[in-house]
């Protein structure tokens, strides 16, 4: 395990997935205030954003293990 890697790419995901999420958030509260449509719609917006967040989120992890690999690769076989 490269611990290297999985301390910077979790590092990242911290940070990022605190500005995702709470842009997500925000959007749903905002949009439900600026339209007057209730706290039931605004809750529901903030679930479909924050769910579109969670998406985002994925894509992130897997596009960084692709560049920053968690596992180090398997030793070469002596010969």
């Amino acid at each position: 395990m490269n611990t290297r890697n999985l301390i910077t790419i979790v590092s990242m995901m911290v940070l990022v997935g605190t500005e995702v999420f709470a842009v997500a958030i925000a959007a749903g509260w905002a949009l439900a205030g600026l339209f007057d449509l209730g706290d039931t719609v605004g809750h529901v917006l903030m679930v479909l954003f924050s769910s579109i967040a969670a998406w985002i989120m994925l894509q992130l992890w897997r596009r960084a293990v692709s560049i920053e690999p968690i596992r180090d690769a398997a030793p070469a076989a002596r010969r």
